[in-house]
């Protein structure tokens, strides 16, 4: 299990409320639960260190003290470690627009169910194992494809439209022989076996930049 899905943090201000969905996901899961009481407390404590290390943050909206659920939002948004659900009673339209556009996974109804609270924290820490071993395929194919010169790039980007090595050196204006070298280079450097291992790393690295943002999901 990832840091992430092996880390859930609690900002719950009810203490009923904060002990029920403590036990719910502590029981048989092997992973750490922490509780605070606050944002304030999240944020003065070490629950925000800033390492990256990441967790699950399940928060209820309107939080007591000087930090709000709006500020806890803004604080903590675009950070990838961090896996954020929200749970309130009721919204106005605006603070609805700011959770949707601050990044939070899911909005979960307010007093919390612990058996939905369980089961919404258990989907969300397999996503972000799945989300993750397809992050470490990603950076495994931009790491192997690196080391290519623009040139065995081009050449990479014909092989993959299929074509063979005459007609890549007509359209790059080489020769068959200096296609053939560069094939071969490319292979090496990719550490692939095949013609398919190499063009499925392409594939993995082109799809790097087309990831979709994890959608907003109303109600468990």
């Amino acid at each position: 299990m990832s840091n992430v899905a092996g880390h859930i943090h609690l900002i719950l201000p009810d203490p009923a409320e904060r002990a029920a969905c403590f036990r719910a996901l502590a029981v048989g899961a092997g992973r750490i639960v922490r509780c605070f009481a606050s944002a304030d407390d999240w944020i003065d404590g070490d629950g925000d260190d800033g390492k990256g290390g990441g967790a699950i943050l399940l928060f209820r909206w309107h939080q007591p003290g000087r930090v709000s659920g709006a500020a806890l939002l803004e604080r903590i948004a675009g950070r990838g470690d961090l896996a954020v659900f929200v749970a309130a009673e009721q919204l106005s339209i605006a603070e609805s627009r700011a959770i949707l556009r601050g990044g939070a996974r899911d909005l979960l109804a307010a007093p919390l169910d612990p058996r939905i609270v369980r089961r919404v924290i258990d989907a969300a820490a397999d996503d972000w194992q799945v989300r993750q071993a397809a992050l470490h395929r990603r950076r495994e194919a931009e790491a192997r494809l690196a080391a290519l010169t623009p040139r065995e790039r081009s050449i990479l980007d014909a092989i993959a439209a299929g074509l063979g090595n005459k007609a890549i050196a007509r359209q790059l204006d080489l020769s068959p022989r200096t296609v053939e070298v560069h094939r071969a280079k490319i292979m090496r450097r990719a550490g692939a076996d095949s013609v398919a291992e190499l063009l499925r790393w392409q594939f993995i690295a082109e799809q790097a930049g087309g990831a979709a943002v994890n959608p907003v999901h109303f109600g468990a």
